[in-house]
């Protein structure tokens, strides 16, 4: 499986160059092959110090995000019983944007309010962004947009073609 990985293209692999062009008022950052285990449980899971993020989806459903290649950690990590995990790393890639207008950008293409007051660090809805189901995280350097590999292109293109005019006047 080692060697699989190896010649994987992430879902916005032929959009990098683009995306690095953004002004400063938002920067686009693909987060690719992050380890995502859905957890289905009666009582959430324990978040593990270090690099996990346990994003609550629903009121027995939880997404156990952690760092490249962490699948088996963290599956036996919350496997138990009644409880289900399964490993949905391969389902979606991140986006990690950040920038003075972000929020601005976001709130143009989703209904939910992203203000801070609103939406703390720490916070995650499931929504609709552009017209792409994905799961927003608030984190300390601005927001992680979890989508599925197959609408990515289509939300890094929109954003592209909506950044511009909103960051004109930052």
């Amino acid at each position: 499986m080692t060697a699989d990985r190896n010649f994987r293209r992430s879902p916005l692999h032929d959009l990098r160059d683009r995306l690095a062009t953004l002004s400063g008022a938002i920067t686009v950052t693909e987060t690719p092959f992050l380890a995502q285990i859905n957890v289905r449980a009666a009582t959430p899971p324990s978040s593990p110090p270090g690099d996990v993020d346990v994003l609550r989806l629903g009121p027995d459903e939880f997404l156990v995000v952690g760092p490249p290649g962490a699948e088996d950690r963290l599956l036996a990590e919350y496997r138990g019983p009644e409880v289900s995990v399964v490993d949905v790393s391969a389902q979606r890639t991140a986006l990690d944007l950040s920038g003075p207008a972000v929020r601005e950008l976001l709130a143009f293409g989703c209904s939910i309010d992203l203000h801070p007051r609103a939406f703390a660090i720490g916070d995650c809805a499931q929504t609709v962004l552009a017209h792409t189901p994905v799961v927003v995280q608030r984190r300390e350097s601005g927001f992680r947009i979890l989508v599925r590999a197959s609408f990515a292109a289509h939300l890094a293109a929109w954003i592209l073609d909506v950044s511009p005019e909103l960051t004109s006047g930052h």
